[in-house]
């Protein structure tokens, strides 16, 4: 009975072992902000650079209030379209989100939802607005209207604030990297670390680099073991950003050896969208991990290229396989 109830308090000393993260506690209703009357209020400070830019650009401003939240000055206004881009580092665009979007728009014979825009060297960008930008030149729009933001470094914050709507880890990725890069372009100085809140999690700068080499790179199946040996660098963000591609290029010979082995397994007759993730998560020790530190990021790549290169293909049963299962896949993941 003793040995038995051991087995069963297992569990629960298992489950205390991981700590929770404190649950964010819910604020005083009406507790922070402004007031209806405050966001309209006259007494915002009025960006008169900013607002003068763009009429010269062809634009109109519309109004100017504060933000209810945090009291910012925002411009309402409206840009001739043709001035308006997307940031270079966003997502990837979607061409039948944006063709759904123009049938809905055209359908409608309006669109009530603006773009956030901030102005770069006679241009504005949108960090918050691309699909939208893009349905509204397909049907010849003049012109766009804007929430235009005076801060040039809001555009970087904006991305942050999408990381809750539908960005697949490529688009994600992709996005993060995109992002260092026009940081880096921009001049703005710092540690890689310094831009954490950015960034969102070390693992899409070195997977997001990978998608640059490779379009067609299967970032689903290497994202769990990324994710516990990456970390946010101390290094200027150009050195952290080359070392960055160079840890892409350690994925891609260790993917080069995972594909040749799922061609042997498809030799072998077997088939699944799994394949893999199945031959991943054989080779990758840290699932056995337990407790301490992660080794380093090259080690860890190194212990796992010297197990697909003695993968013993003979030993896979077709039932592994089908235990494996998993979630939905990356849209355009191959498993080959």
């Amino acid at each position: 009975m003793a040995a038995k109830s051991a087995r069963k308090s297992a569990p629960a000393k298992s489950k205390s072992a991981t700590p929770r993260k404190p649950r964010r506690k819910k604020a005083e209703p009406r507790s922070r902000g402004l007031s209806a009357s405050e966001v309209a209020s006259e007494a915002v400070a009025f960006p008169d650079a900013l607002l003068q830019a763009v009429r010269e650009d062809g634009g109109q401003v519309l109004s100017v209030y504060r933000d209810p939240l945090g009291g910012h000055p925002v411009v309402f206004a409206v840009l001739p379209i043709d001035k308006v881009e997307p940031t270079p580092y966003q997502r990837d665009l979607s061409e039948p989100h944006v063709k759904r979007l123009a049938t809905a728009m055209e359908r409608l014979d309006r669109f009530l939802d603006p773009v956030i825009a901030v102005r770069v060297e006679g241009h504005y960008w949108t960090p918050n607005g691309n699909h939208r930008l893009h349905a509204s030149r397909l049907l010849g729009a003049k012109s766009i209207v804007a929430l235009l933001l005076p801060e040039e470094d809001v555009a970087y914050q904006i991305l942050a604030l999408n990381t809750e709507k539908a960005h697949n880890l490529k688009e994600r990725s992709l996005e993060v990297i995109r992002m260092a890069r026009g940081l880096v372009g921009a001049g703005r100085p710092g540690r890689e670390s310094a831009f954490a809140h950015l960034f969102e999690e070390p693992s899409f700068l070195t997977l997001g680099a990978a998608y640059e080499k490779r379009a067609r790179f299967s970032a689903g199946a290497y994202h769990p073991f990324v994710k516990v040996v990456e970390g946010f660098q101390e290094l200027p963000l150009p050195e952290a950003l080359a070392l960055r591609d160079a840890r892409a290029d350690r994925l891609l010979e260790l993917d080069d050896a995972v594909v040749a082995i799922v061609a042997g397994l498809k030799e072998r007759g077997l088939q699944s969208p799994y394949l893999k993730n199945f031959v991943v998560a054989r080779i990758n020790f840290l699932r056995f991990r337990k407790d301490g530190s992660p080794p380093a990021f090259d080690a860890t790549v190194d212990r796992m290229l010297a197990s697909a290169r003695r993968f013993n293909l003979d030993k896979v049963r077709r039932e592994d396989i089908g235990r494996m299962g998993g979630g939905p896949l990356e849209p355009d993941e191959e498993q080959a």
